[in-house]
Parts: structure tokens; C-alpha cells; sequence
């Protein structure tokens, strides 16, 4: 695209191949009409010209005398199409290169894309040509600007002209950028990039006003690419755009049309602008335009809803929509299906594993919305129950029971007993209950609960499912097992007829089932369930996902009580593997883990091996609790029993092999 440097890596090889030619002959090639006029100059210049002839015998001669050497170089210069060069590149063993903003080169040259700079480019440019500038502060403004090398040699050259840190300069640019971009032009460009925007954007409004609305629409969307299909079904686009999205020839003619500008990138992923061109183009845009282009993007954005959040299968789709719903902002959106999307991709969050994130995004929209909208708004009811769930989540049990005692009392207010909303925040809070050891509270809002939803939704809804599941859950803790078991296994059988057997859900009650056979002493029933659990949770969240390391720890215990001790003992060592390179040694997840694996070591007779690992756990505990924590004092009490189970294992192994010999 326009900016990145094209012509200054042509001519940087020019510069420094020049003693491998004895010619080197630079032509403007945006100008199709103007190149015969420079074919003609280098016809002078190799002592071809006749002031008589035309330019085509002209072209004809030099084009003869090129391929009779082999030490030549002709480079055309931002030429915008393969036609425009038709007739003019020479055949032989010398070079040619082109630079180009367009695509479509593949039948007439090799084609090397020219991307942002690499970072440490950026900020070598940066501190080079700006006095004082500090490391840090150039990979700030690097990091704004996007890598882009316009931008950066615009930006030095403004900063070093006026005296402007990299941080006041990084301030105006996120909230002035088309003026700011519109200063410190570097003398080797002949346009600032505000300016070459500018011109790329008129010149489509030109050309075919839908390609410009698509480049208006997309600026106020994350520079990540946006998948070409959510235009097509956005109802009520602006003309024309609405009327070429419903022919497939005629929609892509316009997304080619902005590629072939170099605008955007195009490819299989969708339409990818560069955040300064966003933000020039939004900055040119009138206050009108602003309000006009943005609800449209939130239309799209709308249109583009991937789907359960819960589910698997539409997480590469959440992956991809995020970015541009943080860029729109729902939290101060007035857009209420905006907002039914933001608490869709918080829960797709908190959900996929991602608690700090999720928890973040989802603190964000409830401050906002409570001051702005109230605390009983239905999305501020929502997001609210979204954040107990993170708080849930996290282990933080009180803060989510707080949230969730509040939300169920302002939802049975506001929206009545029997509303979806209010029975999700019952389920909630019997959670959090449950979590807190209050198991008669728990079951007997679970049982409630269960009875409205089967009312209200009927027995098969996944809502009621998952008070089924939850109710289980709150028997299991009572010790009622022979119902818990019942209850487990019918909703078992459900959740896999209603969701499929890969669904995070009925993974959950395949998880509840087998943990209490493993209670009950059926070892082999739940390692099996356990096995095909794990192997499903792997295939559908992850090896990293806290619900398949929990898959995974159960399943280690079942082959511990079925004696099965070096399957455990493997099992052991990848959840450490994984929780050290997720949460870090330190983790109160991964020392648990290590103290397992230690007690694994033990049961096969690896002493030496649990008394390394107990050594380590030992030393973290000293260094994060203390030497007096009860917990680190537990550790010290069970190395001293490794080492006398150590020094025992030693001497019977002496006798043994005095026994053999």
C-alpha cells in the first residue's frame, strides 16, 4: 500500500547494485502516456535517438539494443497495471523492476510484497533522526504508527522539526491524526500519507462511490481483517454499496477496486485496512459522516454474530469479530444489539478460558453501562452476571455471590420470576452457593430453578439442563449419590442428544459423572468416561483449557486407584508441563500439581526424582508464603517422610541384590 517504502527499496538497489549495470534507466510509470516520452530520453542517453522518429520506433530500437546486453536495469515506478507496460519491458539477461500498489503482476514477474517495517526498524529510524529520543518512547510512536515508513519518517521529521516528544506526538495521533499525518513530509516522498489518502479516497469516490463507502465504513472497524461476508447481509447499507453487495460479480469488482488502489489488503481472510488510514480517512469525514459510517459498521458488526459463544465451533469466529467490537466501543454504544453482542463476546471469553480478558472487557461494560444506563438496564443485568461468572471462575466465590445476590434480586424486580434472565441469575448464585459449601441453600434454589425452567423452557432446553447438571452437582456435595448419579447420567444423555457429545457442556456432565464413579469405586467405568472426556476436551478447548487439565487430573486419580500407577505418573507430568507454561512455577495450580507428580514418583519408586520435585516446591513455598506457613511447614513435613522412605527403599534394594549375587 501507499507508504510503505516501495520506491525507496528500488532505488536503495539501484544505489547499491549500481557497479553490477552499465545501465540503470528509472521511469515514472503511474502515468501511462509519460513513458514513451522517457523511453525516449534513454534512447539519448544510449546514442538511439533520431529526432525524427516515433516513439514506437523508438521503443523498437531500444528494446533491440537491451537485448543484444546483459548488464542493464530499467525500473518502473509505481506503475498501477500490467497493461500499461505492455510492449515496453525488454527481453534479454538484463533486470527489470517494477513497483506497483496494485495486483495482478503474476503473468508478467515474480511478485514480493512490501509489508510494514519490523520494529526495531522502526525504532532505529526513529532514534536516528529525532535528538534525545529514548528507546522505549520510540516503540511507542512506532507501536501507534503502525511500522508504517512513511509514517515513521513523517513522524521524525516532526518531532526533530518542532521539538515534540514521542509522547504528546502519540496523543495527537490518536485524536487528530489526518492533520498530524499531513505534517513533516520527508524530501525523498513527494506526499505526506494524509495527503496520498486523501487522494486514494477521492479518487475512489470517483471511480465507483461504493468502493469508497466500503473504505469509509471499514475505518471505524479494527485494522484486522474483516471478513468480506458480513456486507452481503447488512440490511439498509447506504446506495450504491447496497445495490452491488447483492450481485457477487459486482461486490467483488468493488473489493478489487480497493485493492488494486492499495487502500486495503484483499485476500481469502476479508478486507484489511492499516489503522493511519483509518484514522485519515475518519478524520475527513464530517461530524455527519462520522455518526452515519459508524452505525453502519455496527450493523455489520451485528450481522456478523458467530453464533453460540458456549460452542467450540464458533470461537474462530469470535476470535475474528472482537477486535472490531473493541474498536466500535459498545460500552458507550447506544446501540442496543451492539450491546447484546459485547455480553455474547464477554461469556465467549470467560467461557473459552480467557478469564482476565474476559473479566476486563466484562468490568468495563458494567461501569459503564450502570452509571450511563442503570443498574436494572437488561444489559447491565447481563454483563453483570457475566462478570460473577468470571468472578466464579477466578476461585473469587464471594465476590461472585455479592454480584449474583444482587443481580437475582433486581432480575426477579425488574424482569419477573419466571424471565430467562432471572433464572439464569438463580442458577448463578446456587453456583457460587454450592462453591461455598452452603449445599442445602444451593440444592433448594437449584430445585426451584429447575422447576421453573422446565415449565418455562421444557425438560430438553440447554438453561435447563444446566440447572439439571447443577442440581446433580448440589446432591453429589450432600452426599446423596445414588440420585446425584441418576441425575448425572439422564443429563448426561440429554446434553449429548441436544448439544452433541463435543459440546463444552456435555463435557461437563461427562466430567460430574465420572468424578463421582471415581468416588464410588468404579475406577474402570470412570478412567474410560475420563479417557474419552479428556480426548474430546483436548479435541474441542485445548491442551491448555482449565476444564481439560481438570479432565486430566481426574483421570490420573481414577489410574492411581486402579493401580495403574506409570499411566498416572505420564498424565502427571504433562499437566505440569502445561501449568508451568501457562500460570508459571509459582502458581498455587502449578505447586499442586508438583506435589502430585511427587506423590506419582513415590508410588513407582522414583524417590530421588519426588524428593527433587518436594525440594522445589519447598523453596517456592518459603519464597511466596513463608517459612512458617502452615502450608510450607506441611511440604517440610513430607520431604522429611521422602527422605526416610528414601533412605528405606536404599536399604532394601542393598539386601536384594545382596539376596540375588
Amino acid at each position: 500500500m501507499g507508504g510503505v517504502g516501495k520506491t525507496q527499496i528500488a532505488a536503495e538497489y539501484a544505489h547499491r547494485f549500481a557497479d553490477s549495470y552499465d545501465i540503470v534507466w528509472w521511469i515514472t510509470a503511474e502515468l501511462p502516456s509519460l513513458i514513451g516520452s522517457q523511453f525516449a530520453a534513454l534512447a539519448d542517453a544510449l546514442g538511439l535517438s533520431d529526432l525524427t522518429a516515433s516513439i514506437d520506433v523508438t521503443r523498437k530500437a531500444i528494446l533491440a539494443s537491451l537485448q543484444e546486453h546483459d548488464r542493464w536495469l530499467l525500473v518502473f515506478d509505481n506503475a498501477e497495471n500490467p497493461e500499461d507496460l505492455s510492449g515496453w519491458l525488454p527481453g534479454g539477461r538484463g533486470h527489470v523492476l517494477i513497483t506497483s500498489r496494485t495486483h495482478g503482476w503474476s503473468d508478467v514477474a515474480v511478485q514480493v510484497e512490501v509489508g510494514v517495517l519490523a520494529r526495531k526498524e522502526s525504532v532505529a529510524i526513529l532514534q536516528s533522526r529525532v535528538p534525545g529520543l529514548v528507546e522505549s518512547d520510540a516503540d511507542r510512536a512506532a507501536e501507534a504508527l503502525g511500522d508504517l515508513a512513511l509514517a515513521v519518517a513523517q513522524a521524525a521529521e516532526y518531532m526533530a522539526g518542532t521539538g515534540m516528544s514521542a509522547i504528546e506526538y502519540v496523543d495527537l495521533l490518536a485524536r487528530r491524526a489526518a492533520e498530524i499525518l499531513d505534517k513533516g513530509r520527508p524530501s525523498s516522498y513527494p506526499l505526506t500519507l494524509a495527503a496520498v489518502t486523501h487522494l486514494a479516497v477521492e479518487f475512489l469516490r470517483g471511480k465507483d462511490p461504493a468502493a469508497a463507502l466500503v473504505a469509509e465504513i471499514s475505518a471505524f472497524l479494527a485494522s484486522e481483517p474483516v471478513p468480506a461476508q458480513w456486507f452481503p447481509f447488512t440490511p439498509n447499507l447506504p446506495s450504491p454499496l447496497a445495490e452491488r453487495t447483492t450481485d457477487p460479480l459486482a461486490w467483488r469488482a468493488v473489493l478489487a477496486l480497493i485493492g488494486r488502489h492499495a487502500l486495503a489488503r484483499i485476500d481469502l481472510r476479508g478486507i484489511q485496512f492499516h489503522r493511519l488510514t483509518q484514522a485519515i480517512i475518519r478524520g475527513q469525514l464530517s461530524p455527519e459522516e462520522v455518526m452515519a459510517m459508524r452505525e453502519h459498521a455496527e450493523a455489520i458488526l451485528v450481522t456478523g454474530y458467530p453464533g453460540d459463544p458456549d460452542g467450540p465451533s464458533s470461537w474462530p469466529g469470535w476470535a475474528n469479530l472482537l477486535p472490531h467490537l473493541i474498536a466500535l466501543d459498545p460500552a458507550e454504544s447506544g446501540n442496543a444489539k451492539l450491546r447484546t453482542l459485547a455480553c455474547h463476546a464477554a461469556t465467549y471469553l470467560v467461557g473459552r478460558g480467557d478469564v482476565p480478558a474476559g473479566r476486563s472487557f466484562a468490568m468495563r461494560l458494567y461501569d459503564h453501562w450502570r452509571s450511563r444506563l442503570g443498574g436494572d438496564d437488561v444489559h447491565t443485568l447481563w454483563i453483570q452476571s457475566v462478570l460473577g461468572y468470571s468472578a466464579r471462575e477466578m476461585g473469587r466465590y464471594e465476590e461472585a455471590r455479592e454480584l449474583d445476590e444482587d443481580n437475582l434480586t433486581r432480575s426477579r424486580r425488574v424482569l419477573g420470576e419466571d424471565r430467562i434472565g432471572t433464572l439464569n441469575a438463580a442458577t448463578n448464585l446456587a453456583s457460587d452457593l454450592d462453591y461455598l459449601g452452603e449445599f442445602r441453600a444451593a440444592r433448594a434454589l437449584h430445585e426451584d430453578t429447575l422447576a421453573r425452567k422446565r415449565r418455562v423452557l421444557g425438560d430438553d432446553h440447554p438453561n435447563t439442563l444446566s440447572s439439571a447438571n447443577n442440581l446433580a452437582i448440589s446432591l453429589h456435595s450432600l452426599g446423596e449419590t445414588q440420585a446425584a448419579r441418576e441425575l448425572y447420567e439422564t443429563t448426561l444423555d440429554s446434553r449429548r442428544r441436544v448439544l452433541g457429545f463435543d459440546h463444552p457442556k456435555t463435557l461437563i456432565s461427562a466430567h460430574n459423572l465420572a468424578t463421582l464413579l471415581n468416588e464410588l469405586g468404579d475406577y474402570s467405568s470412570a478412567a474410560d468416561l475420563l479417557e474419552d472426556t479428556v480426548t474430546r476436551r483436548r479435541s474441542a478447548l485445548g491442551d491448555d483449557h482449565p476444564d481439560t487439565l481438570a479432565s486430566q487430573q481426574n483421570l490420573a486419580l481414577a489410574y492411581e486407584h486402579a493401580g495403574r500407577n506409570s499411566e498416572a505418573l505420564l498424565l502427571r507430568e504433562e499437566i505440569l508441563i502445561v501449568r508451568e507454561r501457562v500460570v508459571g512455577s509459582n502458581h498455587t495450580a502449578t505447586i499442586n500439581a508438583k506435589i502430585h507428580l511427587a506423590v506419582a514418583y513415590e508410588k513407582v519408586g522414583r524417590y530421588s526424582e519426588m524428593i527433587a520435585l518436594l525440594e522445589q516446591v519447598y523453596a517456592t513455598c518459603r519464597l511466596v508464603l513463608g517459612s512458617q506457613h502452615p502450608d510450607t511447614l506441611n511440604i517440610e513435613q513430607m520431604l522429611a517422610v521422602a527422605h526416610a522412605e528414601m533412605r528405606k527403599g536404599t536399604l532394601r534394594f542393598i539386601r536384594r541384590r545382596a539376596k540375588d549375587n
